[in-house]
């Protein structure tokens, strides 16, 4: 970390000083790209005609010239392609003009010459359109270019723009509908996890768009991806040498009218740091994780004895606070820094990027609700029947401090680049619920107080290299990324009286404190190797490869629960810790703590996974209108576990759980029916893995909504153990992919698809609800399914109905889709045993997780002359399974979330130094509801939360 920081101070130096060197010349700075394959040409010759001074592009198609200040044609020539004229093209003293996405036409004559204005390809996308268009898959994707000129300020705001893909909670990605487990974000190529290593997608907010190159979504399979992906993989490509010198400072808010100055706002006094994101030891454990320490029963009967006095000492280390208070919460806002420039020298360029984000955002949620229903047990009733509701107010304050920064250089013949990031993430909430429960004969009502605090971690480091041979006949590439994460959970607090006497007991439950800790560390490795040769008199590429990932993770938790004894209440939850109700020799039958993990703690694991994966593929032309892509992957993965279960019969140390070895075969066809029209056709093989945390006994509680996740490996059984409803043998999930798609390329972005896919699982995990808990959820393996699907895109400028709407696009992605899954027998019989008068059960179910329906439509305007964007943005996902029911416990469903957004972005001046933004979200005050759905009986709430109207705006400034 600190030569990297000597370095990029080096560089900025070095900036400065090049700066008063060429004050008095301008740069002119491009990209070169064959238009037929989109792939970039070397060895392309540039030349000022006015000055004849040249250069030669690189691997890259990026050429540089340095001028005096002036207005310039630009030759641009290449052997067997049309020659290109820029003219117009405006230098500046100490000014870089950028010249991207300039696209050279094959032709065998060479004698025409083409003469365009340098303005005119500044705001063009042609490059990636071309990518797409020659994919060997299918693919979008956004760039830099666009970045630019509509002013998103973060990828998940830009990744929006792309068909197919939506934004869950503003920072993860979907794609085609599929959830996590189904969609796959890398970075650079890399499987980096995110802040939460459980999922399979990088918070996306947290990469501000100007030090970004590309995001490419590839929707269907190729052998060199990784195969543990189904709905899309996303690929966040950060720039390793910036266009031109950049350093820009932003600030951005948001004001949420329900939440934000709301005087009801619940919240609780937290660390000095917490601004920050990290706890300041505020809520450390005062037992410092041990767990040889003394317990209530082994100090009662003589309290002053040293173990006595050691009980004493933690009892009283326990923080005070257990409540929260209300007072008026403030707006998000945020800030951010970046730079970047790239220097040449005669034998090498360098580049560097670094970036500084912060956001500090609040949420209010008002008469939120967390409930549980069933299943009533006769025949003829079919109106669900209340277990526990749960209904009130909690804040949330989530703080995110990430820093990047990135170094890299480059020579004739190689590219190498080192890049750091690091992500910051504390999250603090508080909430006041009245609880009423009528489950197991035990009917009370309560009031109930939360506090919680999570923090999380991560730190990457990735270093690459890519060499070319003989030109670009030969490329061999490398790329080796560890990661360093953690999430700890200090003292999450859980407190409940019962109304109307403030009494605090078992049947209530006792008042709670958890520690939650997870670190985890990841080694990801691979490399590359590109024949480009011919075949059948045509271009063809050979490609093999290989890599090698290691993730390692220790996770443990160690709760409390403060029986109170005689202990007297008023209803206030700051006072339970007071002193003088603590456990002592003068107060015997005080409140003291149990500790839940002794003296067997099925919370504690220890788990590591390790994948290696070859390839190789052939990309080839058989025919003058055929692209065949044929390849096969092959991975070797296993997983190990050290833990135990929760009576300790189970003790497994270093237990080897999966030993998958799996070949994964692609063959995409891609048939030119015009030159703008591609016919593809793909079947590849895919898979689904369970996480750590699924492959596990622990049990990790939420206390806000009072659920429990349990991991797959603890057994269900009924029926005094006769039955077994899960067997707790979690495996792998293989999926068959297969895609037909007809798409259509235009000018400016246009764009035209109909696609038809098919995909089988074969034993899909999903959740489902613990049968003898109520209120408890667990991963299984369910019965194989299918899924088959329609999906219709476009892009289409408003200009066919006049002219005058020439910059108002219309952007539409409707996805329509029947799944299906086989019920296993367990799962049918206990449908059928619960099933009401008049019920038919199928042996078949729709698939959790798989929406019916995705409609994503909107309308924008773009100007790139005057800096003018804009957009409003419809979303809706149709009734989708969220839990699996099983006897009683009937099946969830998410409501259709209503998302209508508006943004408006803004740029000014010709160097676009000033950007604005302006944006309202959930603009029909939609609510985010599951209900519980069952046969012949009204929905019922299962979670209910409002997120209300935002009101957003954002300010940057270049200089």
């Amino acid at each position: 970390m600190l030569k990297l920081s000597l370095a990029l101070v080096l560089l900025v130096l070095l900036q400065f000083l090049s700066a008063f060197v060429f004050a008095q010349n301008g740069i002119i700075r491009g990209a070169i790209y064959e238009e037929k394959t989109g792939e970039p040409l070397y060895g392309v010759s540039v030349l000022v005609k006015e000055l004849s001074t040249g250069a030669i592009t690189d691997f890259d198609g990026k050429f540089e010239l340095q001028v005096a200040p002036g207005i310039y044609t630009v030759q641009v020539s290449y052997i067997s392609y049309t020659t290109l004229e820029l003219t117009t093209v405006v230098v500046n003293a100490g000014q870089v003009n950028v010249l991207n996405d300039i696209l050279m036409k094959e032709d065998a004559s060479e004698l025409e010459t083409v003469t365009v204005q340098a303005a005119a390809i500044r705001t063009t996308e042609s490059a990636l359109m071309s990518v797409k268009r020659n994919s060997p898959n299918v693919m979008d994707g956004i760039s830099a270019s666009t970045f630019r000129q509509i002013g998103d300020g973060d990828a998940a705001s830009a990744v929006k723009r792309v068909t197919g893909v939506s934004i869950e909670g503003g920072k993860y990605v979907y794609v085609r509908g599929l959830g996590d487990r189904y969609t796959k974000t890398v970075l650079n190529g890399m499987d980096v996890p995110g802040l939460d290593p459980d999922r399979n997608t990088i918070q996306m907010d947290i990469f501000p768009t100007n030090v970004i190159d590309n995001i490419i979504v590839s929707k269907s399979f190729t052998s060199d991806l990784p195969a543990d992906f189904t709905g899309g993989v996303v690929d966040i490509e950060t720039k390793d040498f910036p266009e031109e010198k950049t350093m820009r400072l932003g600030i951005s808010g948001g004001l949420n009218p329900s939440m934000h100055f709301n005087s009801n706002y619940i919240t609780y006094q937290g660390g000095k740091t917490d601004w920050l994101g990290f706890d300041d030891g505020t809520r450390a454990i005062p037992t410092g994780g041990r767990s040889n320490i003394p317990q209530f029963g082994q100090v009662v009967g003589n309290p002053n004895s040293p173990a006595g006095l050691d009980y004493q000492n933690i009892l009283s280390g326990f923080n005070k606070t257990m409540g929260g208070v209300r007072q008026s919460s403030l707006m998000d806002f945020g800030l951010s820094f970046s730079l970047g420039n790239q220097i040449a020298r005669p034998k090498v360029t360098w580049g560097y990027n670094a970036a500084v984000t912060y956001k500090n955002e609040t949420e209010f949620y008002q008469n939120a609700e967390f409930n549980l229903f069933a299943k009533p047990i006769g025949q003829g009733e079919t109106e669900l029947e209340s277990l526990e509701k749960q209904r009130g107010d909690y804040g949330v304050n989530n703080v995110l401090l990430g820093g990047m920064a990135g170094i890299a250089l480059k020579t004739n013949a190689s590219k190498y680049k080192l890049n750091f990031l690091h992500l910051q993430n504390g999250e603090s909430k508080a909430g006041i619920f009245d609880f009423e429960n009528t489950n197991l004969g035990a009917n009370f009502e309560a009031k109930q107080y939360n506090l919680e605090y999570s923090q999380r971690a991560l730190t990457s480091i990735l270093l690459s290299g890519v060499h070319y041979f003989n030109g670009r006949d030969w490329e061999v590439s490398w790329k080796i990324a560890p990661t360093l994460s953690s999430i700890e959970d200090p003292d999450i607090r859980f407190t409940r009286f019962r109304l109307p006497t403030n009494n605090v007991s078992t049947e209530v439950g006792l008042p709670a404190r958890i520690w939650r800790t997870l670190q985890e560390e990841n080694l990801v490795g691979r490399g590359d190797i590109t024949r480009n040769l011919g075949m059948f008199n045509r271009d063809a590429k050979l490609k093999f490869g290989g890599s090698y990932s290691f993730k390692h993770r220790l996770f443990n938790i160690q709760s409390f629960q403060f029986p109170t004894g005689d202990t007297q209440f008023t209803g206030d939850p700051n006072q339970i810790m007071n002193n003088e109700n603590l456990f002592s020799a003068s107060n015997r039958n005080g409140i003291r703590y149990n500790p839940d993990f002794i003296p067997i703690n099925p919370n504690e694991y220890e788990a590591y996974a390790t994948t290696m994966g070859g390839y190789g593929s052939l990309e080839l032309n058989p025919a003058e209108k055929l692209k065949a892509v044929v390849g096969l992957r092959v991975e070797q993965f296993n997983q190990f576990y050290t833990g135990t279960n929760q009576n300790g019969t189970i003790v497994y140390d270093l237990v080897e759980m999966l030993d998958d070895l799996d070949f994964f075969p692609t063959l995409n066809l891609i048939y030119n029916l015009k030159e703008n029209q591609n016919l593809r056709v793909s079947a590849t093989r895919t898979t689904a893995r369970p996480s750590f945390k699924e492959l596990s006994y622990a049990e990790i509680l939420d206390p806000i909504t009072g659920r429990t996740f349990i991991g797959g490996l603890y057994p269900e059984t009924t029926n005094g153990g006769s039955e077994v409803l899960w067997d707790g043998n979690l495996t792998s999930t293989r999926i068959n992919n297969f895609d037909v798609r007809w798409e259509m390329f235009q000018q400016r972005g246009e764009m035209f698809s109909v696609s038809a896919f098919y995909k089988t699982f074969e034993r899909p995990i999903e959740i489902v609800q613990f049968l003898s808990d109520p209120g408890t959820f667990q991963p299984r393996n369910v019965g194989n399914g299918a899924v088959a699907g329609l999906e219709f895109e476009f892009r289409k400028s408003l200009k066919f109905i006049t002219p005058s709407l020439e910059n108002f696009f219309w952007t539409t992605n409707l996805t329509v889709t029947e799944s299906q899954i086989k019920m296993s027998e367990s799962e049918l019989r206990s449908r059928t045993l619960s099933a009401k008068e008049g019920e038919v059960v199928n042996d078949t179910r729709v698939m959790a997780g798989q929406a019916p329906y995705i409609v994503n439509t909107g309308i924008s305007y773009n100007n790139f002359t005057s800096g003018w964007e804009a957009g409003i943005f419809y979303n809706v996902q149709g009734p989708t399974l969220n839990f699996v029911g099983f006897g009683n416990r009937t099946d969830t469903y998410t409501v259709p979330f209503h998302a209508l957004n508006f943004n408006l972005n803004k740029s000014f001046g010709a160097d676009e130094r000033i950007q604005a933004n302006f944006g309202v979200e959930n603009i029909l005050n939609d609510k985010r509801e599951v209900v519980f759905s069952s046969f012949e009986a009204q929905d019922q709430i299962f979670t209910s939360l409002a997120p209300g109207t935002r009101v957003k705006f954002g300010f940057s400034f270049a200089f």
